[in-house]
């Protein structure tokens, strides 16, 4: 096993609520309303009640993977705000957690029916709220990568074309920080919905240097009409059964690299993991503090199929994870197809269980599981 670079300090900002999952029965349903109708009781098991959030999954994810992490995420002085703090107390990560006085906490109910894709009750909360001063500029100076997670959640970060998320990253940027950018899945009839995400993509992306969204997310933001199309192809299947990756994935990411894009991960469910990056000159616009290899990283792209989970529980937090494992390993040097294959491993053992970390393994454990032949999906 090769000897990597030491790992530098990492921010995660941005989105952090409590996840509540019900546990539905094994059986395997075709249609929702088969299982959810008026007036029917379900016999359920217990509920699994953990953190999540792009701050506590990535986050979270990329303290256990080794990283040397400070949370920032912002609650409410609540119940579900203290059970926030107490789970991310074990970690010795509370000391950057916000506490607003007039917010609440958000919240998440997920329903991860066996055999349907996942449905997300969700009140944002205090997440609202978040501004760019939120984040301490001495922390700033510190860190080697800022990690910002879910602004199509975070109202503040949306509204005025973006303003207040062009302000943080630019920011970041003149920290001499590496700046990194997940999104979330928008409700169409919310005011995220209404927004003009294309605009906000071409403001932002400029100050983005590793940008991670799921395919769904990125076309509902960019090309709203090829998204009810590949509605219409799925059929009330998951989308990402019927992507094509030259047909429906490159095209975004053609769009991405020309808004300014340097090193781009497309999550793609259940398929794997598209990724590019742009040629050697742009990446050297990547923050400073990094170490990373331009020749080896520059004029890259391709598609990581995913590995073969023991078992598939839930999605919940598989795409948080995949990226915690990909800026975790490009921080300690390893190389993109490396960084690559660990990112879609983490993702596979995620799904195993009900939260985004109980699946979790060290980079070196996923890495010796992958040398010793794990499975592709085929």
């Amino acid at each position: 096993m090769k000897n990597k670079t030491p790992i530098q300090k990492v921010i995660v900002a941005g989105h952090i609520c409590l996840d509540i999952t019900p546990t539905f029965p094994d059986n395997k349903w075709n249609n929702l309303s088969e299982i959810l109708s008026p007036g029917k009781l379900i016999q359920m098991g217990e509920a699994n009640v953990h953190t999540g959030g792009a701050v506590a999954n990535t986050g979270l994810a990329m303290k256990i993977l080794g990283a040397d992490v400070t949370l920032i995420g912002k609650v409410g002085r609540d119940a579900f705000g203290d059970m926030i703090l107490h789970i991310v107390r074990r970690y010795g990560l509370e000391q950057g957690m916000l506490i607003s006085e007039t917010e609440s906490t958000s919240y998440s109910v997920i329903l991860a029916i066996p055999g349907i894709d996942r449905i997300f009750l969700h009140n944002s909360g205090a997440n609202h709220r978040f501004l760019a001063k939120d984040i301490p500029q001495s922390q700033l100076e510190q860190a080697a990568l800022f990690h910002f997670g879910y602004p199509p959640l975070m109202k503040s970060m949306y509204e005025n074309n973006g303003d207040e998320l062009v302000a943080l990253m630019k920011r970041v940027k003149a920290a001499g920080t590496a700046t990194s950018l997940d999104m979330a899945a928008i409700d169409a009839n919310s005011k995220a919905g209404q927004t003009d995400w294309e605009t906000v993509l071409k403001r932002v992306l400029p100050y983005v240097d590793f940008f991670e969204p799921s395919a769904e997310e990125l076309c509902f933001m960019l090309d709203r009409e090829r998204f009810a199309k590949w509605q219409e192809r799925a059929e009330g299947r998951d989308i990402t059964e019927i992507l094509e990756v030259e047909r429906d994935v490159k095209p975004l990411s053609d769009r991405c690299m020309e808004y300014g894009a340097k090193v781009l991960l497309i999550k793609c469910g259940a398929l794997g993991l598209y990724y590019r990056t742009a040629q050697e000159s742009v990446l050297r616009n990547v923050g400073n503090k990094i170490q990373l290899d331009l020749l080896g990283w520059a004029d890259r792209e391709g598609f990581e199929r995913s590995y073969q989970p023991k078992r598939i529980v839930s999605g919940t937090g598989a795409g948080d994870t995949c990226i915690a494992a990909f800026l975790t390993a490009m921080l300690k040097a390893y190389s993109i197809e490396e960084s690559i294959h660990l990112s879609a491993a983490a993702g596979a053992s995620c799904v195993a269980e009900y939260d985004a970390l109980s699946g979790l393994m060290p980079l070196e454990e996923l890495e010796k599981k992958i040398k010793d032949g794990w499975e592709k999906c085929k």
